[in-house]
């Protein structure tokens, strides 16, 4: 879901609020490290202590270019942000992190975020495309993906609420996937259509 970007990024990045020079000086390592606690406590709905929280100066330092390899938290869930959503509003971007962390640690889905955003690439039926569409996943448009992370960010942070209720599955307003059917709907934004098992199962 490669969506053509449709909003113009200072407005998105005036609406999130990106005070970057309001944080210190920041080490990707550290904000890496977070991440990595962050992601379980995230999926376990445990909220995380003060110390972990990642901010935003923290955030904007990891994968800078966007040209770094998807290996860690941050990065897996940013580019997922940015990939599946980068033309949508920030209630979609916010959604779709919100899809791969209720996935997280869930019965049936990988327990990490880069594991889940994989998943499937060995069979080439990835459940987000753009990991194995067969494309370059360096980022294109440098103000979205820096929406992106800051949405990821707020994600792993539990800053955000999940608008999706619990959503594992979602899919764009243009098709209409055989699948649909399956599951409850929880949600919708303007991009797209949110679902999660009807009796807790993941498949």
């Amino acid at each position: 879901m490669r969506v053509l970007s449709m909003l113009s990024g200072s407005a998105v990045l005036l609406f999130m609020g990106l005070c970057l020079a309001d944080d210190p000086p920041a080490s990707p390592a550290k904000a890496i490290e977070k991440a990595e606690v962050l992601e379980q406590k995230a999926a376990d709905k445990d909220p995380p202590p003060k110390a972990e929280i990642i901010t935003k100066t923290e955030a904007q330092v990891v994968d800078p270019a966007g040209a770094k390899p998807v290996d860690e938290p941050l990065t897996c869930l940013a580019r997922t942000i940015y990939w599946e959503a980068k033309g949508g509003t920030a209630a979609d971007m916010d959604a779709v992190a919100h899809v791969v962390l209720n996935r997280v640690g869930h019965e049936g889905f990988p327990g990490t975020v880069c594991e889940v955003v994989k998943e499937g690439a060995d069979k080439k039926v990835c459940q987000f495309s753009w990991w194995c569409d067969g494309r370059s996943d360096d980022v294109q448009e440098a103000n979205r993906y820096s929406i992106a992370k800051e949405i990821a960010r707020k994600a792993l942070n539990q800053q955000s609420p999940d608008a999706t209720h619990g959503a594992m599955y979602f899919h764009d307003r243009k098709v209409k996937p055989d699948w649909a059917g399956k599951y409850l709907k929880t949600a919708e934004t303007n991009e797209f259509l949110f679902y999660k098992p009807r009796e807790g199962k993941a498949k």
